[in-house]
């Protein structure tokens, strides 16, 4: 069994149409919710690194505390661990969902890239 881990929020539609597929392809999983259990600097770090994605993706810009704190000014100021420190500090700044598969690290939820963990 693979171990994949799938960050969300319940009350996210774009995370519940992640769940769903999931169930759907038959893909294990474990869920973990992203503002009750919101991921750490380390974990970050590690899946940055293993994403190869830059660490801007993992910010959820659309969402209402990444504005209320004005973050698509202060951003480019902050250095990479202040940036991963942010993060880690409010689960609702991350971008969801997120699924953490030994392979492959799925940020957002976009079928033609989750089709490739199948």
């Amino acid at each position: 069994m693979k171990n994949n881990l799938f960050i969300w929020y319940p009350k996210c539609s774009t995370c519940q149409k992640a769940k769903k597929w999931l169930i759907e392809n038959g893909i294990p999983f474990q869920e973990r919710h992203i503002v009750e259990e919101t991921p750490t600097k380390e974990e970050l770090k590690k899946w940055i690194a293993q994403s190869g994605y830059p660490l801007k993706k993992f910010f959820n810009t659309s969402g209402l505390v990444y504005k209320e704190l004005n973050l698509k000014e202060k951003l480019p100021s902050l250095t990479e661990e202040e940036q991963i420190s942010l993060l880690a500090s409010h689960g609702m700044l991350i971008k969801r969902p997120l699924l953490i598969t030994p392979e492959k690290i799925c940020i957002g939820f976009k079928e033609k890239e989750w089709e490739e963990i199948k």
